[in-house]
């Protein structure tokens, strides 16, 4: 009996999706793979393998990288929350941020608290806009500490923890510590003015 015949070898085929999404980090997996995580409007937050990228003549090279914007495809893994990549479209690669190390600032910390308040593969379709709009008001520059207090607001009111108004700095930092547990790393110097 063949693959499909009924006690033969089966096959498990990933369904391809595709998706629009925000690189929010990028680590290498092996010598010459990347793990790409991604935030995106219909999935949430999603971890995919880009086996090969690291090679020069990747497919991939130039495609991927931290805070960059695209639509991609990936099939989806049976077995893990690690998808496999397969295509890449850029849309915006926010060039401003590499050019203005307080943009920069200001952009990793926002990733990193939606991070931290959020699961994975959950949609989360008013938070992807969220940090697509946050990201452009950052790119314009020059970079400044209301743009993050209100990116903190705007999270916090979608997570339905919204904060009282005119809240400052130290009190929204207290509140932040109070109800996700801990102020991830770089909210003093993206805060800076």
């Amino acid at each position: 009996m063949g693959a499909l015949g009924g006690g033969g070898i089966s096959v498990r085929q990933s369904m391809v999706e595709k998706t629009r999404g925000l690189i929010i980090r990028v680590l290498p997996l092996t010598e010459t793979s990347l793990i790409v995580d991604w935030l995106t409007p219909d999935h949430g937050r999603i971890s995919t393998a880009a086996k090969g990228a690291r090679r020069h003549k990747s497919p991939f090279h130039g495609k991927l990288d931290l805070f960059y914007l695209a639509d991609f495809s990936f099939a989806r893994s049976t077995r893990s929350e690690l998808h496999t990549i397969r295509e890449v479209k850029l849309i915006d690669t926010h060039p401003s941020l590499r050019k203005d190390v307080h943009a920069l600032q200001q952009a990793a910390y926002c990733a990193r608290l939606l991070v931290q308040a959020t699961e994975k593969e959950t949609p989360l379709p008013e938070l992807f806009e969220l940090m697509i709009s946050t990201f452009a008001r950052i790119s314009k520059g020059p970079p400044n500490p209301k743009t993050v207090i209100e990116f903190e607001v705007s999270l916090l009111t979608e997570l339905g923890l919204t904060p009282d108004s005119g809240l400052g700095k130290e009190r929204l930092g207290r509140f932040i510590l109070y109800h996700l547990g801990k102020i991830p790393p770089g909210r003093d110097d993206a805060l800076k003015g």
